[in-house]
């Protein structure tokens, strides 16, 4: 059974995860208000550049006639308070005004401008502080967020469709379709959650992709594309239409209206130096859709955290394109929609959060 610290911080992670798909490149943060064992405040980060966690739980409590009771009151936030001055005032500054005297925390915020500050700021106060309380879980909500200060890289999502015997295409021009509706629908929703999309210019041309999450709701991930030498030809839909693309080459650096080329050296490591330069965009994760050479080449070079392999269990083809194999991977859960089965592993070789 759950400590009460657990419960309350578990209740600040629920709270936390309203704020999926609308934060990003923020952290999702829930805190919640303590007296006398009874919650009289709750509040989480909804949008990015609004109010934080721990300001909405504040006016939370205040606006129902709680206020009185902040100096007799314990915070539990998911994340770390922070320390400085960005779209929005210090919340650390904010809990030592209203004289809150303990606050409980579920983990110190990696990025470099809070990681400690906030803490340390609290306790040269004289709020108690309390570290660690579902700090895994806490940590584990915000895995992109970490990645991306800590490996100074997007965290990266491997994602593609097989068929019971192990293709991913088939050896004809003509597209092969092979997960299912549904399965269809959970992919554009995968896609609301990432802040990034990334084919390779043999997918981009076979298929023709236009990488929205138009079969579900949320956030339009911005669409990458390697196309080492600017080969495609301009009808496609990446290249085409009015919605943003970066397009990853080695031959010019240019933006035209919602086109960014952006040129890369043309060596064995241009993933690793796509990564450093979607870093500098401050894009914090990649959903990798294909195919299957440049998924393999991800593979590879151990530049994965997650995977996620849909196999048709009644689809076979005897001949094709093999998908792509895991050498080394953490198999976490499986679940059946219809005909389809979609595994979920993890990398085992990129250092735990």
């Amino acid at each position: 059974m759950n400590t009460p610290n657990e419960w309350y911080m578990q209740r600040c992670i629920t709270l936390a995860e309203k704020g999926a798909g609308s934060v990003a490149p923020n952290p999702m943060v829930g805190a919640v208000l303590v007296y006398q064992d009874q919650i009289i405040g709750e509040g989480w980060h909804e949008q990015f550049g609004t109010a934080h966690a721990e300001v909405r739980c504040i006016q939370n409590a205040e606006d129902n006639g709680h206020g009185h009771l902040l100096p007799q009151s314990t915070m539990y936030v998911s994340l770390e308070p922070c320390a400085h001055h960005g779209k929005t005032p210090p919340c650390s500054d904010l809990i030592i005004r209203k004289n809150i005297p303990r606050v409980i925390i579920g983990c110190r915020d990696p990025f470099v401008h809070v990681n400690g500050k906030g803490i340390e700021k609290l306790r040269n106060a004289g709020v108690e502080v309390e570290e660690g309380v579902l700090e895994q879980a806490c940590r584990q909500l915000n895995k992109r967020f970490f990645t991306f200060h800590q490996q100074h890289r997007p965290y990266i999502i491997l994602k593609w469709a097989q068929t019971s015997d192990g293709f991913i295409a088939s050896n004809s021009a003509e597209r092969l379709l092979i997960s299912n509706e549904i399965t269809n629908k959970r992919v554009h929703l995968w896609r609301s959650e990432e802040a990034a999309i990334l084919v390779g210019s043999k997918t981009a041309l076979k298929d023709n992709p236009v990488l929205t999450n138009r079969l579900g709701h949320g956030a339009q991930p911005i669409r990458l594309l390697l196309d080492r030498y600017l080969q495609l030809p301009a009808q496609l839909f990446l290249l085409s239409d009015a919605m943003k693309t970066i397009v990853f080459n080695t031959i010019r650096q240019e933006t035209i209206g919602a086109k960014a080329f952006v040129q890369l050296k043309d060596q064995a490591s241009i993933l690793q130096e796509m990564m450093d330069a979607l870093y500098q965009m401050n894009i914090q994760s990649v959903l990798v859709e294909g195919g299957a050479t440049l998924i393999n080449q991800f593979i590879a070079l151990n530049l994965w955290d997650e995977a996620r392999v849909i196999t048709n269990q009644e689809l076979e083809i005897k001949n094709g394109l093999s998908a792509p194999l895991l050498k080394l991977a953490i198999k976490q859960t499986t679940e059946t929609v219809l005909n389809d089965r979609i595994d979920y592993f993890t990398n085992p070789l990129i250092a735990s959060l």
